[in-house]
């Protein structure tokens, strides 16, 4: 008994089409103006109308999923191969040199790495698999006497929070400036020369309600698919 292979509708290829072209542009806006750039410019890059967006994606977290789960699951390879390091503080910087080297390129990722979108399933996993891989790094580095004791991971996330806000800024005058800063943040991390700090680190949430807050300040400038 032979198969039958059912053809494909033109409207299946259209919507398909229609996806891959809103994915490819809002990649090049996202990259050039981060992650709150319009919907509605995004649909005008694609040359689709706005209904077909709403149409192919459920809302803005679902657009940032379809553009970048690849490139946030390569960083979650990059996290497994950091730990893995027996010099750990070797590890971590090769680690935040590796992400920082990403949100000097690419708007986008700066926006989902430093602000506290929510929604998006690999950057959930991301923000978990980052977590564990700052504080088992840093904890085996102030094991082997290379960091500081009272440094905490949720100190170091947020200086890189900070830190990673600013990188866009510095790129088209200086592309490489973020080497100089990240190498000071982490030369203030080492044992050597250290005083006691004036106050407490943040709780975890502390953290993520500090993260929260500087993503409602870049909120995107169209309420809808939001």
């Amino acid at each position: 008994m032979g198969s039958r292979v059912e053809k494909e509708t033109p409207l299946r290829r259209d919507a398909r089409r229609n996806r891959e072209m809103l994915i490819a542009a809002a990649r090049e806006i996202y990259t050039d103006q981060g992650v709150d750039a319009p919907l509605d410019d995004i649909a005008r890059r694609a040359g689709v109308g706005s209904a077909t967006l709403y149409r192919r994606f459920a809302g803005r977290a679902e657009l940032i999923e379809a553009v970048f789960g690849d490139s946030l699951r390569d960083i979650l390879r990059a996290a497994e191969e950091a730990r893995s390091a027996t010099d750990a503080w070797a590890g971590l910087t090769a680690y935040l040199e590796r992400i920082f080297g990403l949100l000097a390129a690419d708007r986008g990722t700066n926006d989902l790495m430093t602000t506290g979108i929510q929604g998006v399933p690999s950057l959930d996993a991301l923000r978990k698999e980052n977590h564990k891989t700052l504080e088992d790094l840093l904890g085996r580095a102030q094991e082997q006497g290379k960091v500081r004791p009272d440094a905490t991971a949720e100190d170091l996330q947020f200086m890189l929070a900070a830190l990673g806000r600013a990188v866009p800024g510095s790129t088209v005058a200086a592309p490489l400036a973020w080497r100089r800063y990240l190498a000071l943040l982490l030369d203030g991390l080492r044992p050597e020369g250290s005083h006691p700090l004036p106050a407490p680190s943040l709780t975890p949430d502390q953290l993520n309600a500090a993260m929260l807050q500087l993503g409602k300040v870049r909120r995107p400038r169209t309420g809808r698919a939001d």
